[in-house]
């Protein structure tokens, strides 16, 4: 496992992941277009490269972790001209699944290889090397990937044909908005009703009603920094697909709508670079009233020792 590693992409989650890669052995070439974004990595072990076409002539494995599908379909097409047979390309961002289908066939057809590799499971996880990764592509792409990926994550699951992952990755973090607006609610309730916030945390947490967004993101909004590291226009855009999915595959959108709109009005409220937790702000406001619980963190962070990545298996 001595392939040469390029990484594009150093934002919040991408700089977390890349930094799980690195090691005394071989050097990893990282590309971002915010070169100040490099200080981050001062004194490691890695080659600050000052172009994508640097960063592909020196690697074999190019791994992107990008904003958006504009910005993974504008890096793939600016760097195809030199793509070659050696190349795997691991896609870890959350995009749209047409858009990850025709950049696929295109890598393909210039010899490349390629797996898409969207991680779920919270930023702080991202950070431990514990964060859970959802792959589809070909079993070889996967075999000769996953000695990486178990790097910066520790739960992987094989999806199957390329475009699984994305679709897989955008229902989940439909859900996971789901929840966090109940979660606001059934807050705002509790404390009209005298409930201590702190007691009604742990009720829900022992409950039926428990979620991994309860278990994490409550607990940054009772502390009062809303700090998830995931922010209003990321999780904008994610509905935003979910909504290109459902409404392609003629679901009835009744609930999606609501959300949608609830999630754009949040944005336009905060502000893009709001955290997505801060949905929970028109809440309060509504409300008239704080949402806040004594000895809660400010801010995520995962305490358990790095994890070995192993493969999820499932029953088909």
């Amino acid at each position: 496992m001595h392939e040469p590693i390029g990484f594009i992409g150093l934002g919040n989650v991408g700089s977390k992941l890349a930094k799980n890669l690195i090691n005394k052995k071989f050097k990893l070439y990282l590309f971002d277009k915010n070169k100040k974004i490099y200080h981050k990595f001062k004194k490691r072990n890695i080659i600050a490269c000052d172009s994508l076409e640097e960063l592909v002539k020196n690697t074999k494995i190019i791994i992107t972790c990008l904003p958006s599908p504009k910005t993974v379909n504008d890096v793939i097409l600016s760097i195809l001209p030199l793509i070659n047979k050696n190349h795997l390309w691991i896609e870890m961002s959350t995009t749209d699944k047409d858009k990850m289908i025709y950049l696929s066939k295109l890598f393909i057809k210039n010899e490349g290889n390629v797996l898409e590799a969207p991680i779920t499971g919270g930023e702080h996880r991202a950070s431990s090397g514990n964060i859970s990764i959802l792959t589809a592509g070909d079993k070889k792409s996967f075999k000769r990937a996953f000695p990486y990926l178990a790097l910066m994550g520790h739960q992987i699951l094989y999806c199957g044909k390329i475009g699984n992952a994305s679709i897989l990755k955008v229902l989940t973090n439909y859900l996971a908005s789901l929840h966090l607006l109940g979660i606001g609610e059934t807050l705002a309730v509790a404390k009209k009703n005298n409930i201590d916030l702190a007691l009604t945390y742990k009720a829900i947490k022992i409950s039926s009603g428990n979620s991994f967004v309860n278990e994490t993101e409550t607990k940054v909004i009772l502390g009062g920094s809303y700090d998830v590291g995931f922010t209003m226009d990321l999780v904008n855009k994610d509905l935003n697909l979910f909504y290109k999915l459902a409404k392609a595959s003629k679901i009835p959108l009744d609930l999606t709508k609501i959300v949608k709109k609830k999630f754009y009005h949040g944005m336009v409220k905060n502000g893009k670079r709001s955290f997505s937790t801060s949905i929970v702000k028109l809440i309060e406001n509504k409300c008239n009233t704080k949402l806040r619980a004594k000895n809660f963190p400010k801010k995520l962070l995962d305490d358990n020792k790095k994890q070995k990545g192993i493969e999820i298996k499932y029953h088909e």
